[in-house]
Order: C-alpha cells, then structure tokens, then sequence
C-alpha cells in the first residue's frame, strides 16, 4: 500500500475515534445516567487539562527515546482499553478521572500523527503543504462516519458509543505499528543546554520572537474554538424554550445541523495548499481569525426560523475558521522546526492551543457569561454572548496583523519534486 493511502487510514481512524463520542456523550450523560448537568463541563475540561502537558511530554519522548509511530500506538491501546470501562463507571466523579485518563492518551496521538505524517511524506521527498491537507480531510470524513455509525446503531444515549470507540482506537493501536518508522532524532546527542536536558528543546522556539508571538495569538484562536465547542449546541438547544422555534428541524436536530461544520472542514481542507502557497501564514492566519468573527457574528443574528441560513452560514464558515488555524498552524511549526524536534514542535502547538487556549477561554468565558448574560431566572443572553465572542475576534484579528511578521515569499513555497513517485 503507498505511503498516501496508509496515512489516510490512520488519519481516518484517528478522529473516527474522537467522533464516535464526543458528539453524544452529553446524551449519554443526561438520557441515559441521569447525572446533574453542574459535573458535565468537567468532562469537557479534562480535553484542555491533558492537552497542558501529554503533548509536549510525549513529543519530547517520541524526539529523544522511542518511535513516534510506536509511541503513537501505546497511546491508543491504552486509551482503546480506558474507552472500554466508561460503560462500566457509574459515578460522575470517578468518570471524570477516567475520561482525563482517556484524554491523557489521545490527545498527545493528535500532534504525534502530525509528525508521523510529515515524516512519512518529507522521507518520500513529497511537499507536505501540497500531499498532507487532502490526506488531513480523511480525518474529517472519519470524524463524521463515526457519527452516523453510533446515531445508526442508536448508541448515541448508551455506553455502546465508546465501545464502538474503544474497538477503532484497538484497531488503529496496532495498525500503527506498520506505518513508515519515525525515529528519534535527538537520541545520542550531546545536551547543548539545560533545555536539551530536559528534553523541552521545543520551548527554544520561544526565542524566536516572530515563533513567540505565533504560539500567543494560536492560544488566543485556542480559546476562540473551545467556545463554539462548548456553546454552538447549547445555543440551538435554547430553542426549545420558544414557542415559535421548538418545533424547526434545527431544534429537533441540533447535530445534524452543526455536523454541517464538519462537512465545510473537508472542503476548506482542500483549499489549504493554495492558500498557504499563494499568502502565507500570515494572511491564512488572518482569514481564519476573519471567519471567527463571522463565525460568532452570525450566530449572534441567526435563529431557527427565518435567520436559519445564518447559522447554516456560520456552520460553513468554520470550516474556514477551523483548518486555516489548525493546519495551517501545523505547516508553519514544521516549516520552521528543526527536524529533530518535529513532534515537540508540534507537541508545543497542541499546548498552546488546546491546552492553554482552551482551558482559559473556558474558564473565562463561563465566568464573562456568569456574570454579565445569565438572567435571574437562568437563560442565557445568547445576542450578547456571541456579540462579545466576536468583538473578541475581531480584536485578536487586529492584532495580530499589528504584531505578527512575517514576510512570505511565494517563489520559496514551490512543492518539492518527489523522491520515489511509486511509493506516495
């Protein structure tokens, strides 16, 4: 099998396993264990708590001791098997310990696939702005057939959910293991400084000013994403409570309507190697942090009824807002790490935006919406809270185009010519 159609199993298989749950465990949480909804949050947090050190932590020991695909394949045993107990946990504290547990062993694979990938690719002397984002979309796709399987099996209010992710995380565990060797390329070396040490060379990057103030704004953008996480659905569930919209298909199918998120991602995916090619970082960088602000602008107007295309427009614009940040952001990291610490580089763009992004911008955002746009009797002032979630946008955006440069020169971004064609 080439080299494309071997990463686009693990990249499918990857967010098939996230997908599989991640929509409908709050359906498992409330339909099906009856547990009080002031716990649930927590379950949403352990994704940015792992994300402050399993990344970086793993893409040290993937850089300086063991394979990153054998690595990489650990990780998803173990979470295959944690996955597997879920069903079995019937208290909502000790399901928290076991969920950052899960969350401890997947999201590090997120950033170690990135690296594995580029490997495989650059090895293969393929240009990976050009090969990687058509393989990345395949994430997407997999995301999405996780969620139709569960909603078809009707697990979505049971635990059979994380026994289907549990039985595709095993799968690609041992899968992992014949994909294209990513060895360690700092084992052996001589430690330069206390960070070679340590094994935290990534964080060197911070010395690069134009790295530094990167990594800042991909916080900030961090907690812009954990917002739409946490608030799109509960936005459209709201609904409900109005006589004139209980009744629409977006109230009575919430996902369905937010999967078409999902569905934008594999189109704008396609749409990165032009991009990035043609602008640059910057620029990408910048229409992401513009999508944000339509993003959340739009939800701010739109409703079920007659502002319905707003919110399915502001489904299709994360996609936007979504891949030029995320993958995007991988390139640039790659294009400006050293080889030798490929997957702590990426480790430490996985910290910055899920770990230390997303739990600020949870921990900020519920206390902003706490204060100023909860009413007394509990409901929510959505026109205000998404109004104030753009204008954040919207200032990060200007911002950034002040501090961040970057000076990019299409005639240095030609794709490489392929080493061994037969095998990409």
């Amino acid at each position: 099998m080439n080299i494309k159609l071997r990463l686009v199993a693990m990249n499918f298989l990857q967010f098939f396993v996230w997908g599989a749950w991640l929509i409908t465990i709050g359906a498992y949480w409330f339909q099906y264990r009856h547990w009080s909804g002031s716990q649930f949050g927590a379950i949403f947090s352990t994704m940015g708590i792992a994300s402050l050190f399993m990344p970086s932590l793993m893409g040290v020991i993937a850089d300086k001791w063991i394979n990153a695909e054998r690595l990489y394949g650990l990780l998803h045993i173990v979470g295959a098997i944690v996955l597997f107990i879920i069903p079995s946990i019937d208290s909502p504290n000790t399901l928290f310990w076991v969920m950052l547990l899960n969350m401890m062993c997947y999201m590090p694979t997120i950033s170690l696939a990135i690296a594995v990938a580029y490997n495989a690719l650059k090895t293969n002397g393929a240009d990976v702005v050009t090969v990687f984002p058509p393989i990345r979309v395949w994430g997407t796709v997999g995301f999405i057939v996780a969620m139709w399987t569960v909603s078809l099996l009707h697990f979505e209010t049971s635990g059979g959910q994380f026994y289907v992710a549990s039985g595709a995380a095993l799968l690609l565990g041992i899968y992992s293991f014949t994909l294209p060797p990513c060895p360690p390329r700092l084992r052996g070396k001589a430690h330069g400084s206390w960070l070679d040490s340590l094994g935290l060379t990534a964080f060197s990057l911070f010395r690069n000013s134009k790295m530094a103030i990167f990594f800042f704004f991909a916080m900030l953008l961090g907690a812009a994403l954990q917002l739409t996480n946490a608030y799109g659905d509960t936005f459209l569930h709201d609904f409900a409570n109005v006589d004139a919209y209980k009744a629409t298909v977006a109230v009575r199918y919430p996902a369905i309507v937010m999967s078409i998120s999902q569905v934008s991602e594999t189109l704008f995916i396609l749409a990165i190697p032009f991009f990035f090619k043609r602008f640059g970082i910057k620029t990408v960088m910048l229409i992401s942090m513009v999508a944000w602000v339509l993003r959340f602008g739009l939800f701010a107007y739109g409703n079920p009824g007659p502002g319905l295309w707003m919110i399915v427009l502001s489904c299709i614009v994360y996609g936007m807002a979504f891949d030029f940040f995320n993958i995007s952001g991988s390139l640039f990291v790659e294009e400006q790490s050293d080889p030798a610490i490929r997957a702590s580089a990426q480790g430490l763009f996985m910290l910055m935006t899920n770990g230390v992004g997303a739990v600020l911008g949870s921990l900020i955002s519920g206390k902003v919406i706490d204060v100023w746009f909860t009413h007394a009797d509990g409901s929510k002032d959505w026109h205000g809270i998404w109004m104030t979630f753009s204008l954040y946008a919207l200032v990060v955006s200007v911002l950034f185009a002040i501090f961040f440069k970057h000076r990019h020169d299409p005639r240095n971004a030609t794709p490489m010519p392929p080493a061994n064609p037969v095998n990409i």
